[in-house]
């Protein structure tokens, strides 16, 4: 017809236009226009380029300058729409976003890019969508289009992008729309695209519980796949479905033998080297098993029986020479406690995790202290064998193992070993250089001297260590209950310990307030014991007692409420000491002159008891009775029972016969508040206290006053309960209106433990905050965790506050507010 033999792979204009459809005419002008593009406009730098211009900033300044230009040009060439660079402008934008500069101007390029039938266009629009969009903005919601027409391409990658972008930016609305799609790819004969399909089923699961039902036929089949990436994505979405749904535990359950078998297979494979890793056949399929394992096997002894025997093939087959090795081993080990195991299989996991506490690696140390700490609940005396080794970890060198190691020798304290222990926990606090660790260590050692003490006299003697290795990082607790326990002990041990704090009292160099405060108030009650009837007979005076005070009233170092405690307690001494009355009385009446008003309140008042009514001086400061413990012990009484202990208080009250009650207010006078630790003593109008009320003795008589009883309030209170957890307030009033609280936090839960427990505590500015570490950042089964706040009251305003509890349970973080508005104790 045209007169010619076309040469090959030439065809006439008209076959051309019908077969070869780039040489058509809409194609001959998009590669003109794109050649008069290129010389319009200048060719954007390339990424590589980009990178190296702002490495080569040698400022913050020149880093933001260069950013800023190039941002410039990207917004220029986004402005002209040009198409060919805009692939590469997007690629130099989320660079540029990775380093934590804006880049939201570049969303709708991503969109276009996304819509592009270009693979290279799509893999960056994609990843850009990925890293700039989220469920939150309304934008992500014009791309459900091209993903739904990407998931249905013929091209595995082009469905691998869309399935990886739904399941990282999809909104629940989207996800529903979606999940049909997602499960039809779940069925696809391509292993790769099964993969991502479960993976993307995984998110959508997180976010859309509901959806499992979607997924549930199409999820079976996976764990008879042969391909290690397929049937690792489907043990991970069977994990996410058991945790969200117990319907679908139960229906996993009875493929118990199927993860049995396969993880059987893993240990007995020989050497595979696609999957090989360091001597071990794939250790991340592994592990994932063991974690379903464990979620299927919780409380169920039917089916932790079925797994019993290949936890214990893992076990005594792994290799622990290698890091890889001590993964499944630790796996396994969490798997064996939390399953309903026999004591044989217990042991052994208890055991890899001592052998764990001799690796020369420090995180798989703190791992295995971690993991101690949470089974010490449950077999506490297979623990015990491991003492040796995790008193040892005390002295490492890294602060987070000395911390677990501490928190894991408390819970190992009982009755058989509370010497040892409280010995070494002793050493522990005065080697520590952290103030931090000195509070809580101290506290942990007071609570386990009090529950597991053999006799008052072993318990006064670490109250004392306590008080000497802590130094001033003890808490508040600890002076009340040290001060009760030696007003509560036979005369002998209260002439010995009063003894001791002064023989500690002399070398004290660093000033030490809880120790001075403690020794002056013992001094104050039992000096004239110690200085007569004890050891000191013949070897100490008065004079040189009278020293030491004068040195404590006036060191600057000493804070004002030590200086009360120490004036209070030289003032008792005048009707004890035989002969040093006058230098008592000029001492004391050197404070009524004294810069803080507190202090010269009580020097003015004073002085009035050795003057005017010196007559009632003896009556007012004989010693006081002892003080009883309004705390029991808690193995005495099961535990901490808020009911209990108000039960106990209230006895005290009825039993306070009316004589006392000026002895009681004078022994909880601002001084000396801290004696009765669990009763709340109101504070008088106007901050009359009995001082006040000594100092104006001008009436008739002493007879003639009404001497109030001082109301003592019940102090708990339920502030938080969710979820197994509760948190109450024992909310004590102090004299200048403030507020001592202990938190007490309470998991009820048989088999949860709370990690990372932190409480957070905001009150208005006019309060003053300051929060205690708490005992414990664990806490376990039907455990607890304590934590004292004080709150300072300068304007006598009302206090509220909010309350923020954060924790990880199961590797989810959970965060929970609540307020609190109502601080006055119930009576």
């Amino acid at each position: 017809m045209w007169g010619y033999q076309p040469e090959p792979g030439i065809l006439p204009p008209e076959e051309n236009r019908r077969f070869n459809a780039p040489f058509n005419m809409a194609t001959i002008k998009q590669v003109i226009n794109e050649a008069v593009e290129r010389v319009r406009m200048p060719t954007p730098v390339r990424l590589r380029d980009l990178i190296r211009h702002i490495r080569a900033a040698r400022t913050a300044a020149e880093e933001r300058a260069v950013v800023n230009k190039e941002c410039a040009l990207i917004r220029a060439c986004f402005r002209e729409d040009d198409s060919l660079w805009r692939c590469r402008n997007l690629a130099k934008l989320l660079y540029i976003h990775m380093l934590g500069y804006p880049a939201h101007f570049g969303q709708l390029e991503c969109l276009k890019l996304i819509a592009s039938p270009r693979f290279t266009d799509k893999r960056i629009g994609y990843l850009g969508a990925m890293l700039l969009l989220d469920e939150r903005q309304d934008v992500h919601l014009l791309i459900t289009n091209s993903l739904k027409n990407d998931l249905n391409s013929t091209t595995q990658f082009v469905v691998g992008l869309a399935l990886c972008t739904l399941g990282a930016i999809a909104s629940p609305e989207m996800a529903r729309d979606l999940a049909s799609e997602i499960d039809r790819l779940a069925r696809s004969p391509n292993a790769y695209i099964r993969k991502k399909a479960a993976l993307c089923a995984f998110r959508v699961v997180r976010k859309v519980p509901e959806s499992i039902e979607i997924f549930l036929p199409a999820t079976r089949s996976l764990l008879t796949e042969k391909n290690h990436g397929v049937l690792i994505t489907g043990v991970t979405l069977i994990t996410e479905m058991c945790e969200k749904s117990p319907d679908t535990l139960a229906h996993f359950k009875k493929l118990v033998p199927n993860l049995v078998r396969i993880l059987k297979n893993l240990i007995l494979a020989g050497y595979s080297p696609e999957h090989d890793v360091s001597g071990v056949s794939d250790p991340f399929l592994q592990v994932k098993i063991l974690r379903l394992l464990r979620i299927l096997g919780r409380g169920d002894p039917e089916t932790s029986e079925a797994m019993n025997d290949v936890l214990a093939q893992v076990a005594t087959n792994t290799e622990t020479t290698k890091n890889v090795g001590n993964t499944i081993l630790y796996e396994t080990v969490l798997s064996i406690m939390d399953i309903q195991s026999e004591s044989g299989l217990r042991v052994l996991a208890i055991n890899i995790l001592g052998r764990f506490l001799l690796n020369n690696d420090k995180n798989i140390r703190y791992v295995a202290l971690n993991t101690l700490l949470k089974t010490s609940a449950k077999d506490l005396s297979a623990v015990q064998r491991h003492r040796s080794t995790i008193l040892e970890c005390l002295k490492d060198p890294d602060v987070s193992i000395r911390r677990r190691a501490m928190e894991l020798c408390v819970a190992l304290v009982n009755h058989s070993n509370v010497r040892s222990m409280i010995t070494e926990l002793l050493l522990f606090v005065e080697r520590s250089p952290e103030p931090e660790f000195k509070s809580v260590c101290s506290s942990h050692i007071m609570h386990c001297a009090d529950k597991f003490s053999p006799d008052n006299k072993w318990r006064l003697e670490t109250l004392l260590r306590v008080i000497v290795a802590a130094g001033n990082n003890v808490r508040d607790d600890v002076v009340s209950s040290t001060i009760q326990l030696i007003s509560d002990s036979p005369r002998e041990l209260q002439a010995s310990i009063t003894a001791d704090f002064w023989r500690e009292l002399c070398v004290d160099k660093i000033d030490r307030q809880p120790l001075v405060q403690v020794a002056m108030w013992s001094l104050g009650e039992y000096g004239d014991i110690m200085l007569y009837d004890s050891e000191f007979a013949s070897k100490l005076t008065e004079e040189e007692i009278l020293d030491v005070y004068q040195r404590m009233l006036w060191a600057p170092q000493n804070n004002i409420v030590t200086k009360q405690y120490a004036l209070l307690s030289l003032v008792k001494l005048s009707t004890r000491f035989k002969s040093a009355l006058q230098r008592i009385n000029r001492m004391v009446e050197q404070f009524g002159s004294h810069l803080h008003i507190e202090m010269q309140q009580r020097g003015v008042e004073f002085t009035a008891l050795f003057s005017q009514y010196d007559h009632l001086r003896p009556s007012l400061l004989e010693r006081m009775p002892p003080i009883p413990n309004t705390k029991p012990k808690m193995d005495e009484m099961g535990g901490d029972s808020p009911e209990m202990e108000s039960l106990v208080i209230d006895q005290v009250v009825e039993q306070q016969d009316s004589s006392n009650a000026l002895l009681l207010l004078l022994g909880t006078s601002t001084a000396e508040a801290a004696i009765l630790p669990e009763t709340n003593i109101n504070s008088i109008e106007n901050n009359q206290d009995l001082l006040d009320l000594l100092g104006g003795l001008d009436g008739p008589s002493l007879n003639n006053v009404d001497i109030p009883k001082a109301p003592i309030h019940k102090p708990s209170m339920t502030v938080f309960e969710k979820d197994n957890l509760k948190i109450n307030f024992e909310v004590e009033q102090t004299i200048d209106g403030g507020y001592e609280i202990l938190m007490t936090a309470y998991n009820f839960s048989n088999n949860q433990t709370l990690d990372d427990f932190v409480l957070q505590a905001a009150v208005p500015k006019t309060f003053v905050l300051k929060m205690q570490p708490a005992s414990s950042t664990q806490l376990p089964p039907t455990g607890e965790i304590t934590q004292v706040i004080s709150i300072k009251n300068p304007t006598n305003g009302v206090l509220r506050m909010r309350l923020r509890i954060c924790y990880s349970v199961n590797g989810q973080t959970v965060t929970e507010q609540a307020e609190v508005n109502q601080f006055s104790p119930t009576s």
